[in-house]
């Protein structure tokens, strides 16, 4: 009988001492990542909680969904592990170590991953999370505006689809706006963001119904519903 508790001693220092090594081995970026995190999509209209360990999983550390993310989301279901990269990537890995989810963190404790069949989807420590802005549906802002300078001069009509969230440039646009040739759109965080070809997207706060750019530039720039 002292024989076996001498092994399972043993046992658990080895195991606590494999552990404590492999969170020394972690950077500081991955470290945070440890503990519950909200999963949803752009328009939060599907959330569901991701809870990322430290114990080994595969080719990377367990990672778990609740329940209801494997509904919502069924590609999870095959998500085992994650890894957080040199180049400051998140990974969610299968059983055999593919990645099928990369996100990038695009602000403190928000991350972002563009994903075939799923659109954007977001990760979100609970402090950020608590702090997202009541969310428009996007069929509100989806339709026809004009890019107006502050002045009221107008240089674009833009319309953004909601199928797809596309962005379709009118004929007679600026030739400077028309060279940045927007894309995309989508909702983020109580924000709009119009995505380049290139480049950073152009972030808009909402005022009054219309919405403004946040830029330092003293020409201030406004969507203006048509």
């Amino acid at each position: 009988m002292a024989r076996c508790i001498l092994i399972a001693a043993i046992a658990v220092l080895i195991c606590g001492a494999a552990q404590a090594q492999t969170n020394a081995a972690l950077s500081d970026s991955a470290k945070a990542m440890i503990g519950k995190w909200e999963f949803s999509n752009a328009e939060r209209d599907k959330i569901c909680t991701a809870t990322f360990g430290s114990d080994r999983s595969g080719r990377g550390l367990k990672v778990t969904f609740d329940a209801n993310c494997g509904k919502l989301y069924p590609l999870v279901r095959r998500i085992v592990a994650w890894k957080y990269s040199q180049d400051d990537l998140l990974y969610l890995l299968d059983a055999q170590g593919e990645a099928l989810i990369e996100f990038s963190e695009v602000e403190d404790g928000i991350f972002e991953a563009p994903t075939p069949g799923l659109g954007l989807l977001f990760l979100q420590n609970p402090a950020a999370a608590a702090a997202v802005p009541a969310q428009k549906p996007p069929g509100e802002v989806a339709g026809n505006w004009a890019v107006v300078r502050g002045d009221g001069a107008p240089l674009c009509v833009l319309a953004l689809a909601s199928d797809g969230f596309a962005v379709t440039a009118q004929p007679g646009c600026d030739p400077d706006l028309v060279k940045l040739n927007f894309t995309q759109w989508r909702l983020n965080r109580g924000e709009l963001l119009l995505v380049p070809a290139q480049g950073e997207p152009w972030r808009f706060e909402e005022i009054d119904g219309n919405w403004r750019h946040l830029s330092q530039a003293a020409d201030q720039i406004m969507l203006v519903r048509q």
